[in-house]
């Protein structure tokens, strides 16, 4: 039968990459600061490109201010891009030597840009005094040892680009059973994503990582060219950039498994919000070179469209029912297992209680985001992008 065998074909490379990406995450080592560290650390310099972010950035630098690396050891520089709220006012409010602000309208001149935040990132550059560069996002909040557990272990293993972790915190008090549900969602589809991130990068077979939380070498910024050539996209100051770093340094990039590192970050509030920021991730995907995370997201994708395809079937056919419940069954216990391993990591194992109720909605949005992220249009920080 033509639906069977599709199915067979579709998720027998699907299982085996689940249960890769599950044997990989367990494989990485889990980094601690050694006894004997080298007390001789690199200067870091922290870049955030913000706009309207008057909400959250305070507590971002609060942070940031209390980590346990010297602060005569890091700066801070935000790049405001065209902010209407007082959030340039906040950070001037912290009145600390080694914070700047760097306004992005005085570097463009009224010029429309298709990526204010790659250009936002790239002038902090052009006055970052660090050997180390470091970028996250105005709404994180850093653990207290983040800068120096990175520092150690760039000291130790000599990268020259390292991806970190980031957990999607919630800080809501909502009571409402949707808010609640819609939280758990996002969490777990970020959680996976993160799982898949490490997994990768460690086995070094495909570019992964996450803007909110990543590091490399100035010098190697400047040296692979910086954003030039993917700078036409909104999104892609991450994984694109990491791509052009990979080209050329292939065997010098790592993930940092510790859990010193994670930075949270907020969900998205609304469905709105979420379906945007994730058609902009999408979006860059046409941009990727690399084959093998090509390949990787074509499966992926095919795969969910055609349980989505089975699902509508089984509406209308009941001998399309069995292979909708198997796939939807197989599809959710291939992911479990990679996932247990990686929610102990973030300390959520409670959260997999919701993977399968989850799994319809996972499935109907990956679809969609998917197709409007490389034919659609999207909103990000108030800006149409198409």
């Amino acid at each position: 039968m033509l639906l069977i065998s599709i199915t067979i074909v579709l998720f027998i490379p699907y299982v085996w990459l689940m249960l890769y990406y599950r044997k990989s995450w367990k494989a990485i080592p889990a980094f601690e600061i050694p006894e004997n560290a080298n007390h001789y650390l690199p200067f870091i310099s922290i870049i955030i490109a913000a706009r309207n972010e008057e909400k959250n950035i305070g507590k971002c630098i609060q942070s940031i201010i209390a980590q346990t690396y010297p602060s005569d050891r890091f700066e801070i520089i935000i790049t405001d891009d065209h902010s209407t709220d007082q959030t340039v006012s906040v950070v001037e409010s912290f009145q600390k030597e080694n914070i700047r602000v760097l306004h992005l309208a005085d570097f463009v001149f009224g010029q429309k840009l298709n990526s204010y935040k790659k250009k936002s990132i790239d002038t902090a550059l052009q006055f970052a005094k660090g050997e180390l560069i470091v970028t996250t996002d105005a709404d994180c909040i850093a653990p207290k040892k983040w800068l120096e557990t990175l520092a150690h272990f760039y000291k130790q293993k000599s990268p020259v680009f390292v991806a970190l972790p980031v957990n999607f915190g919630d800080s809501s008090t909502s009571d409402f059973l949707f808010t609640k549900l819609f939280k758990i969602f996002q969490s777990l589809d970020f959680m996976t994503l993160q799982g898949i991130t490490g997994a990768a990068v460690f086995k070094k077979v495909h570019a992964m990582c996450n803007g909110a939380n990543l590091a490399y070498k100035k010098e190697v910024f400047f040296k692979v060219g910086g954003f030039e050539g993917i700078d036409q996209l909104a999104s892609g100051d991450d994984m694109l950039l990491m791509q052009k770093i990979q080209a050329q340094y292939p065997d010098e990039i790592a993930f940092l498994k510790s859990k010193e590192v994670i930075v949270n970050t907020a969900p998205a509030a609304t469905l709105k919000d979420f379906m945007n920021q994730r058609i902009r991730w999408a979006s860059k995907t046409g941009s990727y070179t690399d084959k093998k995370i090509i390949s990787v997201l074509l499966l992926v994708y095919l795969l969910n469209v055609w349980v989505l395809f089975l699902g509508i079937l089984s509406c209308f056919f009941s001998e399309a029912l069995s292979i909708f419940i198997i796939s939807l069954v197989l599809k959710t216990l291939a992911e479990l297992l990679f996932m247990f391993p990686v929610s102990r990591f973030f300390g959520k194992q409670k959260q997999l209680w919701w993977f399968l109720p989850a799994q319809p909605f996972h499935i109907l949005y990956t679809v969609i985001a998917g197709w409007l992220g490389q034919f659609g249009s999207y909103q990000w920080k108030g800006r149409n992008v198409t």
